[in-house]
């Protein structure tokens, strides 16, 4: 009878030990991946889409922001899924900052100047954006405040590029003179395009 016990308990060890085994090396996979939101994906592409910007590096900000809570509010005010102040929210011509597009489409128009403001150097365009440019300009690169390094460490986890990358949209023309013109200034593609020319 204790023979039986005994082996019983070498039984449930074993399972036990292999239980950890398969587990854990699962849960290590899992805290690899950095975790999107499927419900703002399509949203998210859009905007990415439609400034020129990665996908990837917005999914990083908010699940950094927000961790994707579209009601979040942060002791300092910031509000929604970018975590946008009031005054940016405004400036940028946000509505409702609870509004997950609304949101989104003010914080990446807020980015793109960031990008375009700091030569597209993801530190000091995440500095900026926690931070605020002042503070940026004040300390002539990224402040020393230990909740902005944080803040772009994790950004940077999962969005680990030196450069942010931006998709330049290339537009086709024929000038008056017949010549085939390529260009990535919309200004010049829509003083000079015809009726029956398209861009690329």
């Amino acid at each position: 009878m204790k023979q039986q016990k005994h082996f019983k308990s070498k039984i449930f060890a074993s399972f036990i030990i292999l239980l950890i085994i398969f587990l854990f090396p699962l849960e290590a996979d899992s805290q690899e991946k950095p975790r999107q939101n499927k419900k703002f994906d399509k949203i998210i592409k859009e905007i990415a889409e439609k400034y020129r910007l990665e996908a990837s590096l917005i999914h990083s900000i908010i699940r950094t922001e927000s961790d994707y809570d579209p009601y979040c509010v942060s002791s300092k005010g910031a509000l929604g899924l970018m975590q946008l102040m009031p005054e940016t929210a405004r400036v940028y011509g946000v509505g409702n900052p609870f509004e997950p597009r609304d949101n989104i489409e003010g914080g990446v128009r807020y980015l793109k100047d960031l990008i375009n403001l700091y030569n597209r150097r993801t530190r000091f365009v995440l500095a900026a954006y926690n931070a605020g440019q002042t503070a940026v300009k004040r300390y002539g690169g990224i402040p020393p405040y230990p909740e902005t390094r944080n803040y772009i460490e994790k950004v940077m986890a999962s969005y680990p590029k030196s450069i942010i990358k931006t998709k330049t949209k290339v537009y086709k023309y024929q000038d008056s003179s017949g010549r085939v013109v390529f260009t990535n200034c919309h200004y010049l593609y829509s003083s000079n395009k015809t009726s029956d020319k398209s861009d690329k």
